[in-house]
């Protein structure tokens, strides 16, 4: 038995709580998937999870996934980008992730359209992350420049496959300002969807310490690291 024997019992109790959350609030929960979230942890852990059922991974360091990708070549897994892409990284970015769901900015969005168009037919999935904390040190575009980022990627970024909103919640005790900025996201991805004329299906939001509220704003992808794993590691 592996260190991460524990996953499988654990994804089943986020499962059920997933299950609880969308009930209360009348929502099918298998509209909700689950994101494992590896960073620091070695590829043991990716292969537990994949092994448990969960198919999307969840990376935050470009370097760090593309040394777990190599040892891992036969899983059959979608590889996310989830942290902070920094526009030198791009390309090693696309040759590692099926999606990149941190788009903040119009100048990493040029980035990768730059580089997809150097391959015939190449598109690239993503998602924009909004700072739905008010926080200063989260990334993310401000929620009242997020329609001109998003009607600029439809405009100038041909490449790039708009599929919905990526937000990390507030660090604090208080679930009801919690919840309230998960309310905010979809609410911002309603307006978006009638502003820029095209579906966004996607809500990346909630994490290990908030993803039942999460689930009850609508998010259809939580991402779940500590509650899977355990603390982290490091490999």
């Amino acid at each position: 038995m592996t260190s991460f024997e524990h996953v499988r019992d654990n994804l089943a109790a986020a499962m059920e709580a997933i299950e609880r959350a969308a009930g209360s609030v009348g929502r099918d929960p298998g509209e909700v998937r689950v994101v494992a979230v590896t960073k620091n942890h070695p590829p043991q852990a990716v292969r537990a999870a994949a092994q448990a059922g969960i198919r999307i991974v969840g990376e935050n360091r470009v370097q760090e996934a593309m040394e777990k990708r190599r040892e891992l070549q036969d899983l059959d897994v979608q590889w996310i980008m989830i942290g902070h892409l920094q526009r030198n990284k791009v390309r090693k970015a696309l040759e590692t992730f099926h999606q990149v769901h941190t788009v903040d900015s119009l100048e990493l969005a040029s980035s990768l359209n730059r580089v997809l168009m150097e391959t015939p037919d190449a598109r690239c999935p993503v998602l924009m992350e909004v700072n739905i904390s008010g926080e200063a040190s989260k990334h993310g575009v401000s929620p009242d420049l997020a329609q001109p980022l998003g009607e600029m990627i439809l405009s100038r970024c041909e490449r790039l496959d708009l599929r919905g909103l990526f937000g990390v919640g507030p660090l604090v005790d208080d679930q009801a300002r919690i919840r309230a900025s998960f309310a905010s996201l979809r609410r911002l991805r309603d307006q978006l969807e009638a502003a820029l004329g095209i579906h966004l299906p996607e809500l990346s939001m909630g994490m290990s310490s908030d993803y039942p509220l999460a689930v009850m704003e609508g998010s259809t992808m939580v991402r779940l690291g500590t509650c899977l794993f355990g603390p982290r590691r490091g490999f």
